[in-house]
């Protein structure tokens, strides 16, 4: 067991590190560890540069909005995290390094980045902002060395972190063209080059299936990003809650919603019978005016459909699987589809009138050529330009395609700002 205290519901298997090490300080868990690791790494840092849906450094100057990053996105999600398995009788640090953990590998420009770096990775296995956070969790994120039995070098194991922190972490665990239910899915897990400490990982896992902890980690991500962007884009003026009892309105909102966030064949009609059942509670957010009294009831709003989403889904999880403690692979989060339509009619309100507003698609135009423009720059002056840990990894790298990937990997952990800067 790593670590001297035992943790109800694991065992020696779930807290093995990739690399044997042993604990500076008796006494702690290992999951205590995993989590005190995720929250003093570089990585987590970065996550304050990095695009949620606003760009960093910019703001609404008629309501002084102070919109989300990734590291306030990933500290609320592990508070949501933390609770909600904790309710379940998931270990409350393991859930919560996994949650802190899941957007470390987004690069600069959210979303919009990852689709840029992946055309120009598509000759060398593509890019995946969850598939670079495994890589940085195991490899790049400099914590713990291990010696090359074949060359005598130091090697890095990343935060070397357990095999249960690894796996919570992992929203989708199959390779590249292996997701089950869509071959053609941009979503992926780990890369060809992963595949070692992902097997590790995965190591008696049933194939495909995500672990209990993992479920509870994508559900508090679709929680907090769902709620959080909402209350944004009312806070910046972009959202005017009144207009969602309009009919046209609704109809452009199911339209985003459809496809992206609900299944192909959902009804609209379920997804109306969803808003309704939001705007019908007392506390819904009405007639924002940005006043303290306005904020505090949207805040309010906030807290109790956190609460609605959780307490749905735990209710629903205990009513199948009972009161014990759910862990790893011994039960499924189980999420009502009446409170799934709820959270994904919110997250389409926020992409049809914060995320597709003209000025954004325009920014998001500028910044795919900002990071078109860098990669393409450093391909050709690499190793020149590239940070002392990316350098030192490019000149040992042993053909084009690990040089490549080698750029990918210096590029994806920038910021907003250094990447434009870079970029000029």
């Amino acid at each position: 067991m790593d670590g001297t205290t035992a943790i109800p519901g694991y065992d020696d298997t779930d807290t093995e590190r990739w690399a044997t090490e042993p604990d500076k300080r008796p006494g702690r868990t290992a999951f205590q560890r995993d989590r005190a690791r995720v929250l003093h790494s570089a990585a987590l840092r970065r996550l304050a540069g990095k695009t949620q849906v606003v760009t960093p450094g910019t703001r609404n100057p008629a309501w002084d909005a102070s919109p989300r990053t990734r590291l306030t996105h990933s500290l609320e999600c592990a508070q949501v995290g933390r609770e909600l398995g904790a309710a379940l009788g998931c270990d409350p640090d393991l859930v919560e390094a996994a949650c802190l953990s899941h957007d470390m590998g987004h690069p600069p420009f959210g979303h919009n980045g990852e689709q840029a770096l992946n055309d120009f990775a598509k000759d060398c296995g593509g890019f995946e902002g969850n598939a670079q956070s495994l890589r940085l969790l195991t490899r790049i994120e400099p914590k713990r060395f291990v010696t090359d039995p074949a060359t005598g070098e130091p090697v890095s194991v990343g935060l070397n972190l357990t095999r249960a922190a690894l796996d919570a972490a992992t929203k989708y665990p199959w390779p590249r063209g292996e997701n089950p239910d869509d071959p053609d899915s941009p979503k992926f897990g780990v890369y060809d080059d992963d595949l070692p400490v992902f097997e590790w990982v995965r190591a008696g896992a049933p194939a495909h299936r995500k672990c209990f902890e993992a479920q509870v980690m994508d559900w508090s991500d679709d929680v907090a990003y769902s709620v959080h962007d909402f209350e944004d884009g009312i806070h910046a003026g972009h959202i005017e809650p009144a207009m969602l009892l309009s009919a046209p309105e609704r109809a452009g909102i199911w339209t985003v919603a459809i496809g992206r966030y609900v299944p192909e064949d959902t009804d609209p009609q379920e997804l109306s019978d969803a808003l309704d059942r939001l705007v019908a509670q007392d506390w819904w957010p009405d007639g924002y005016d940005g006043s303290a009294v306005a904020q505090a009831r949207l805040k309010d709003a906030t807290s109790q459909l956190i609460g609605r989403f959780c307490l749905a889904a735990e209710g629903a999880t205990r009513q199948t699987h009972g009161t014990g403690r759910l862990t790893r692979y011994a039960a499924e989060l189980v999420v009502p589809r009446e409170t799934r339509n709820e959270c994904a009619v919110l997250k389409a309100v926020a992409d049809r009138y914060v995320m597709q507003r003209a000025e954004q698609e325009a920014l998001r135009a500028d910044q795919r050529v900002i990071l078109a423009e860098l990669a393409e720059a450093l391909t050709l002056r690499a190793p020149e330009g590239l940070d002392p840990q990316f350098r030192a990894l490019f000149e040992a790298a042993p053909d084009d395609r690990a040089r490549k990937r080698v750029i990918i990997d210096h590029i994806a952990s920038l910021t907003d700002a250094s990447a434009s800067l870079a970029a000029f």
